[in-house]
C-alpha cells in the first residue's frame, strides 16, 4: 500500500515512532507537522496527501477545531484522529465532524495497520474499547452530535465567521480581520445560522463552543 501521509503532532518522539509503523504500512511518503497551521500548510503544499493523523491537543488546534478546518477546506483527505483521550463523546464528536477514525496513542503497530487499511477503503476504525459509542449517550450528547454534523456542512468562510462570532468579535471586526465587506459577513453569518438552525449569533458561538470542546 503506498499513500502519502502526513502526521499531525507536536510530540517529536510520538511523530517519530508513528513514522517507524507507518513505515512498513504505507511506504516512505510520510510527512510531518507539529502545530495546525503547518499541518494546513502541508495541505495547501502537498494536494496528494490521502491520510492525516491529527492529534487533537497541539498548537493552534483547540478541541476539535483543527478537524473541522481540515474537513472543511480539504474535504477529500482522510482524517483519523490520534489521541491519549478514549471518551466517548470526544470520538462521537469527532465522527460527526467527518473522521474515519479514532487510535489512542497506546495502539499498537496491529492496531494502526489495521485502522489504516480499513480508512482507506472507506471504512471507519475505532477501538474495541469504544465500539458501542452510543449505547451510553446523554440527551444533550446526542444533540451535540447532530450539531457537530451539521457543522460539517459549513463552507470554510463560514467556519471562519463562525470561530470569530464564538470568540465575541462584532461583524464589522469579523470583515476588517478577513478582509471582506460587514455585508459580506452578514451573509455568511445569516447562511450559519440556517445551516446550524440556531435563532442568533449568541446561540451558535456557544454551540460551537461546547461542540469543539475536549474535557480532559
Amino acid at each position: 500500500m503506498k499513500i502519502r501521509v502526513l502526521i499531525a503532532d507536536d510530540h517529536p518522539l510520538f511523530r517519530a515512532a508513528m513514522c517507524q509503523a507507518l513505515g512498513d504500512i504505507v511506504g516512505p511518503l510520510i510527512l510531518q507537522a507539529s502545530t495546525l497551521n503547518e499541518t494546513l500548510s502541508q495541505l495547501e503544499a502537498n494536494p496528494d496527501i490521502d491520510l492525516v493523523f491529527l492529534d487533537v491537543k497541539m498548537p493552534g488546534n483547540d478541541g476539535l477545531i483543527g478537524l473541522s478546518e481540515v474537513r472543511a477546506r480539504f474535504p477529500d483527505v482522510l482524517v483519523v484522529m490520534v489521541t491519549a483521550l478514549e471518551e466517548a463523546n470526544l470520538i462521537r464528536k469527532a465522527l460527526a465532524l467527518g473522521a474515519c477514525g479514532f487510535i489512542p496513542k497506546s495502539a499498537s503497530i496491529e492496531c494502526i495497520a489495521e485502522a489504516v487499511e480499513r480508512v482507506i477503503d472507506g471504512e471507519q476504525w475505532l477501538p474495541e474499547s469504544v465500539a458501542n459509542l452510543n449505547d451510553d449517550a446523554t440527551e444533550t450528547e446526542t444533540k451535540t452530535d447532530d450539531f457537530s454534523v451539521k457543522l460539517a456542512m459549513l463552507t470554510p468562510h463560514q467556519l471562519k465567521v463562525l470561530r470569530m462570532v464564538a470568540d465575541g468579535l462584532l461583524n464589522k471586526q469579523i470583515a476588517y480581520e478577513l478582509d471582506i465587506s460587514e455585508s459580506t459577513v452578514k451573509q455568511h453569518v445569516s447562511a450559519v445560522l440556517r445551516k446550524l438552525n440556531v435563532i442568533n449569533r449568541t446561540k451558535a458561538g456557544i454551540a460551537f463552543k461546547h461542540a469543539m470542546a475536549v474535557h480532559e
